[in-house]
């Protein structure tokens, strides 16, 4: 991890002393093998970040003083719409995603979205946290995105969908386009991307209808874990 992510949890009382135990402190220990004295990246989850400096490093906990003077990373202009995935490829998904800056996620679902994808007990909310703080760890980041889940393709598209694209560039991702996926745009964008074989005739419809611009990234086709971190990059106004 590139950061250790502090919850208000951690601080001793009310000084700026923390005290961790578990997976972050095995971490220090025998991954990073840091010592007393050492300064680490540290960040509060929902807040800033800033330096942990060990004072106490022992078999059962790390106790750190923590300053927490700077901003995390600027979260990204794009809004995912994202058909369901497979549970394992969620897992994935989920921490790349956090880790490219991406805020606000709808997963919905579509026609070929099998239905016990819904009934995974990866979509419980402690699940999609052990992912999430997988990737705010790596990109250094601490805003924790907002993950909706909407398991009825119609009605969202229909009743949420034009309200949740205004004011930004609204395109779905569509192989058979002959439209190319457009490169560092400056305004926001809300990309829908469908599951593997891609949204069915009706759907791409609906979502035309809408207002989304279907658009590809050439003549690969590419599975929805390597489609979507490689679409958000082409995306991103650096």
């Amino acid at each position: 991890m590139n950061l250790i992510l502090l919850f208000q949890s951690d601080f001793i009382g009310d000084t700026n002393l923390v005290r961790l135990n578990g997976r972050r402190h095995v971490h220090v220990r025998d991954v990073l093998r840091a010592k007393a004295g050492d300064s680490l990246c540290v960040g509060l989850a929902g807040g800033n970040i800033g330096e942990g400096t060990i004072m106490l490093l022992d078999e059962e906990s790390v106790e750190m003083e923590v300053k927490l003077d700077s901003h995390p990373p600027r979260p990204s202009k794009i809004t995912l719409v994202l058909a369901l995935p497979r549970p394992k490829v969620m897992r994935r998904v989920v921490s790349s995603v956090t880790s490219l800056g991406v805020k606000r996620i709808f997963m919905i679902n579509a026609g070929r979205v099998e239905k016990s994808y819904w009934k995974s007990p990866f979509l419980d909310k402690y699940e999609f946290d052990k992912r999430i703080i997988t990737g705010l760890e790596q990109a250094r980041d601490t805003i924790f995105p907002d993950i909706h889940l909407r398991p009825l393709f119609k009605p969202f598209v229909e009743d949420e969908l034009p309200g949740l694209i205004e004011g930004s560039l609204p395109l779905v991702a569509h192989p058979a386009s002959r439209d190319t996926c457009p490169c560092d745009v400056m305004q926001p964008v809300t990309l829908a991307v469908g599951p593997e074989g891609g949204f069915i005739p009706y759907e791409i419809e609906k979502l035309a209808a809408c207002g989304f611009r279907p658009v590809s990234m050439g003549d690969r086709i590419l599975t929805v874990e390597t489609a979507i971190p490689a679409l958000l990059s082409r995306l991103a106004a650096l």
